[in-house]
């Protein structure tokens, strides 16, 4: 009995690890689509590293902010581009580490995908620390269509 109340328990905790895991993904797409800077970057570790589709590497929360608050802004490369995130993969290498692959495609406003001649392929290193999910890491990949 108790074995199967331990596995029910870690099950039960893997579900509630992979719904946090995926809202912090989610968040970091609403901040895409709501050009809001701030959000992108709210889960992101203080110390964290993030590498763009161009291999420019970017360390820290504080940096990244700033980059995507340039990135945002009125004349920004990011401004205004919208895209739909789909979590393909969550793998929980240890209980507190978990490994996100995540795709991307342009959309428009109404949420209709658009061609751009590419997607965005990602992958997520998150680190649970003080009871939650932070982004340790984050490399993009351009994927051509």
């Amino acid at each position: 009995m108790t074995t199967t109340d331990r596995a029910t328990d870690r099950a039960t905790d893997r579900a509630a690890d992979l719904a946090a895991v995926r809202a912090v993904i989610a968040d970091v797409e609403t901040g895409l689509n709501t050009n809001d800077a701030e959000l992108m970057v709210r889960h992101f570790a203080e110390d964290a590293v993030a590498v763009g589709a161009d291999g420019r590497e970017t360390v820290g929360r504080a940096a990244l902010r700033a980059a995507h608050e340039r990135a945002v802004a009125p004349g920004g490369f990011l401004r205004d581009q919208r895209a739909r995130y789909e979590v393909v993969d969550v793998t929980f290498v240890r209980p507190d580490v978990a490994l996100v692959r995540k795709h991307a495609r342009a959309v428009d406003a109404t949420g209709a995908e658009i061609g751009v001649g590419h997607a965005m392929s990602a992958l997520y290193v998150l680190t649970r620390e003080q009871g939650r999910w932070w982004i340790a890491a984050r490399q993009n990949t351009l994927v051509p269509n």
